[in-house]
């Protein structure tokens, strides 16, 4: 009768020993595994940090390098705005030479006039005097009305011109007789000489006789003797102011019209001194009754306002004119 293993007692544990041994080899293996993973997890985590701390790093430098590039854009526009500023100075500084340049090309031109022989300096002189005191003259007499002070400086620019021996000035010097001739010719001045007149007339026209129609008359009734202070019967249709007051009214208006005129005078306003004295004349009548008088008041100031209060002289400023020309064309 065979045995078998399980039958024999004996053999038993010596079969399950082996068993036993076999599984050492792969409890080694796993923790070498285990051993293997962690450290291997390790690293990977350590591999982590160094990459987070390499990109932090990578980000420092990218923010310090954006910042110097924009410190680098600013240094730039900066640049650009001196070299703006640099530029527009230069421009500035380079018209200003051009404008030195050109005063004194037009100085030196001007000391070569003056130096010139041929050019007689002198002569120069003379004839800017000469214009300027033709000038003065024509502006005194065309501004201020004054004749006198007119006939003065064309008098010394006659003299001075006097002075200057070129041929190409003789003509000028014949248009300067005719014209100081002309101003010999002038009485007065026509704007003086209406406000002159326009002053004697307001003189004479302020003193207004009384009305003496209102006198009773020494061959009236005696009714009309005895009741003369008490009653006093006038036209309806008279235009002379009676009581003091409108005479005072009256008079204040005729004060107001002949300064209008005077105003007007002064400034030449032909149409605004005819008007005034018309409304003076107006005045008159409340002022004067009619009588020789009053009808030669009328007439001085119609003929008064018909007078002129410009020059009438048609060579005025000709020598003038034709001295700048003259000049123009050297």
């Amino acid at each position: 009768m065979s045995t078998t293993p399980e039958s024999n007692p004996a053999t038993a544990p010596a079969a399950t020993a082996p068993r036993r041994s076999r599984g050492w080899p792969w409890l080694v293996v796993l923790v070498l595994v285990a051993g293997a993973g962690s450290y291997g997890w390790m690293q990977w985590q350590a591999r982590l940090e160094r990459e987070r701390a390499q990109a932090s790093d990578a980000g420092q430098r990218l923010d310090a390098l954006d910042g110097r590039i924009d410190a680098i854009r600013r240094d730039q526009r900066a640049q650009v705005q001196r070299l703006q500023q640099a530029d527009a100075t230069n421009r500035v500084l380079r018209d200003e030479l051009l404008g030195i340049g050109q005063r004194a090309a037009l100085l030196e031109d001007s000391v070569s006039k003056l130096a010139d022989p041929d050019r007689h300096g002198a002569q120069a002189l003379r004839l800017d005097e000469t214009e300027l005191l033709l000038s003065l003259g024509q502006q005194r007499l065309l501004i201020a009305g004054d004749l006198d002070g007119a006939r003065r400086a064309y008098a010394l620019a006659g003299h001075v011109l006097d002075g200057v021996d070129d041929p190409a000035y003789l003509s000028l010097r014949q248009t300067l007789q005719q014209e100081s001739a002309g101003l010999e010719a002038l009485r007065a001045e026509p704007r003086v000489q209406a406000m002159a007149e326009l002053d004697a007339l307001a003189q004479t026209a302020m003193v207004a006789p009384t009305d003496t129609t209102a006198q009773t008359e020494p061959e009236a009734p005696w009714w009309r003797r005895a009741f003369a202070t008490l009653i006093d019967v006038r036209p309806s249709d008279r235009a002379v102011a009676v009581q003091a007051s409108d005479r005072v009214a009256a008079m204040a208006g005729l004060q107001l019209e002949i300064s209008l005129a005077r105003a007007a005078a002064e400034r030449r306003d032909q149409a605004g001194f005819r008007a005034a004295l018309l409304r003076a004349e107006g005045w008159l009548a409340r002022l004067w009754p009619e009588s020789p008088s009053l009808q030669q008041q009328r007439e001085q100031m119609r003929a008064l306002a018909q007078r002129p209060l410009s020059l009438t002289l048609p060579t005025l400023g000709s020598t003038l004119q034709q001295l700048r020309q003259l000049r123009a064309a050297d």
